[in-house]
């Protein structure tokens, strides 16, 4: 193992969660999902903190481990969460409720983010999770840049698309959309991008004033 892989490790191994993540990650894992890692999920947790999001957006539900990293350190927040699998939905509602999370601070939708998302306010979210269908990617965060407020996040978890797309040679649907989305971020003057070896690579973009 190199020294760049024991480090990745160590920090994915690092981060300690609640037990309701814990349940709701061996939930996940058991329906056949994918859930953000440990360490991307301390990411998660650490952005809403340090932003003191009070509104949050999730694109991508999965049965709430992201939900409930989002919400860990932000008590004041609202977390409107879009997920087009009706059942995976019906297990986040279980999923949050057995947390203990209030529903008065979780606005659950089921339907197709590209449809749902223009139906939000503009501006009026501190940060915008895009965990979903990565063929959609582009058009997902066309919509949350709108629905982002200046000085608020966009958080990509998976940008990596399973270590495919630093591969040149990779040329499928996600690893194209993922390079379109880096590329485009890359040239923007409305955005402030960080990209990070987190879990899958995560990238975190700021959108500037102006």
């Amino acid at each position: 193992m190199s020294k760049l892989e024991r480090n990745w490790q160590y920090a994915e191994q690092y981060p300690g969660e609640t037990d309701a993540i814990v349940r709701a990650r061996r939930l996940s894992l058991e329906l056949g999902l994918e859930p953000v890692s440990r360490s991307t999920a301390a990411q998660l947790s650490a952005l809403t903190a340090l932003t003191r999001a009070q509104a949050v957006c999730e694109v991508g539900t999965g049965v709430g481990v992201s939900g409930l990293a989002l919400l860990r350190y932000a008590p004041e927040a609202t977390l409107t969460s879009i997920e087009i699998e009706p059942e995976h939905l019906r297990e986040a509602r279980g999923v949050f409720a057995e947390a203990g999370v209030p529903s008065s601070r979780l606005r659950l939708v089921e339907g197709d983010a590209r449809h749902v998302m223009p139906r939000l306010n503009l501006g009026a979210y501190d940060l915008v999770l895009l965990d979903a269908d990565p063929g959609q990617l582009l058009e997902h965060f066309e919509h949350a840049l709108g629905i982002v407020r200046p000085g608020g996040c966009i958080v990509v978890p998976g940008i990596f698309a399973h270590g495919r797309v630093p591969d040149p040679a990779a040329r499928d649907e996600a690893a194209v959309a993922c390079r379109d989305l880096l590329a485009l971020v890359a040239e923007s003057p409305a955005i402030a991008p960080m990209l990070s070896p987190t879990g899958d690579g995560v990238l975190t973009l700021v959108r500037l004033d102006g």
